[in-house]
């Protein structure tokens, strides 16, 4: 078995692997994938040494929860940390249609609903989904003004006022071990920390090769407060996987086909990682763990094999003139902390 360092989440008992494992894919996200795939990968990552698993009422409406319960339910509930969200109720519908990227059989319609109830509902009903006896985390589902628009302050209020109190009950009964927010936008983390005291926060994509202006005030107070980042995305939708030259693939950052200016700073990057032998992967993925702040960082994993490149990636030994040329180059900010600075 592979031996991942472990970080503790907070000021909690959760111990995770510096490597876990996203669910999304598990949802049938942008393509179907067989119930053996989904089980045979959960074996996989157990084999290897992840021990923290992430999913979400949303990925498939319900389909990755079902997937990730009928795989971790053979294991000792001690040997794994397992998380998911709230902020969304499924309700039924008429017929299963693919949607929000999602090929999905499940007949259900996601609906936003941030309040204490509806919190409370969305827990209950993923214990159900999911099967098993415990959830580790949950976290507050893609609240965010960039994700709701004008209607950001309407419901952040609600989530404060309503779904936090719920989030702060199910912790202080011990029925989950921490909360936070699962987000794509730091500024509403730091917005949340003025209301209530989270543990973690799941970050996709905002502290990565291509973006760390939350460097500037967010992990500060993430150190300052005892919160712990969980680095969701570090691909950037993909960009940081792929890279910019192959043929055929069209590059994705933020979810939607990449500027060329973004095209472009990967390029610097390939041409960099192509100087020194390293992998454009391996880079994003050892990249956020050199923070303090950061606890582990989660990709997207959909099958066994795709965890055993996953796994060699974050194996990979790269040198620390590597991390020095990425701040030469003005990629990296110069105060950056790298993975060469670990103790």
């Amino acid at each position: 078995m592979t031996v991942f360092n472990k970080r503790q989440v907070g000021n909690t008992k959760l111990i995770v692997s510096e490597l876990g494992f996203g669910a999304a894919t598990f949802g049938n996200l942008y393509r179907p994938m067989p119930d053996s795939a989904a089980k045979e990968s959960i074996i996989k990552a157990m084999e290897l040494g992840l021990n923290q698993f992430d999913t979400a009422p949303y990925y498939g409406f319900g389909l990755s929860e079902r997937r990730v319960g009928d795989a971790l339910r053979s294991y000792d509930s001690s040997s794994y940390v397992l998380s998911t969200k709230v902020g969304r109720i499924l309700e039924p519908c008429a017929k299963a249609e693919d949607k929000y990227g999602f090929c999905s059989p499940m007949p259900f319609e996601p609906k936003y609903d941030y309040s204490y109830d509806g919190v409370m509902r969305s827990f209950e009903h993923s214990m159900q989904r999911l099967g098993l006896s415990k959830i580790d985390i949950i976290y507050m589902h893609d609240i965010g003004r960039v994700t709701h628009g004008d209607d950001h302050d309407r419901l952040f209020k609600i989530a404060m006022e309503g779904g936090y109190k719920a989030m702060d009950e199910l912790r202080s009964q011990g029925l989950v071990s921490a909360i936070g927010l699962g987000v794509n936008e730091y500024e509403v983390c730091e917005q949340a920390m003025d209301h209530g005291h989270f543990d973690c926060f799941l970050l996709a994509g905002r502290y990565t090769l291509l973006e760390q202006k939350s460097l500037q005030t967010f992990l500060p107070r993430c150190i300052k407060e005892n919160s712990s980042i969980i680095l969701g995305g570090p691909y950037n939708s993909g960009i940081l996987a792929t890279g910019v030259r192959r043929e055929g693939v069209v590059p994705h950052y933020n979810y939607e086909p990449a500027s060329k200016e973004i095209i472009n700073t990967v390029a610097r990057i390939e041409d960099i990682c192509g100087e020194y032998n390293v992998p454009l992967a391996a880079a994003a993925l050892q990249f956020p763990l050199a923070h303090s702040a950061v606890v582990s960082v989660i990709p997207g994993l959909s099958s066994a094999d795709r965890v055993e490149t996953t796994v060699a990636q974050m194996q990979h030994k790269i040198p620390a003139e590597f991390w020095t040329a990425l701040q030469d180059a003005g990629i990296l900010y110069p105060d950056v902390p790298v993975p060469s600075t670990l103790p």
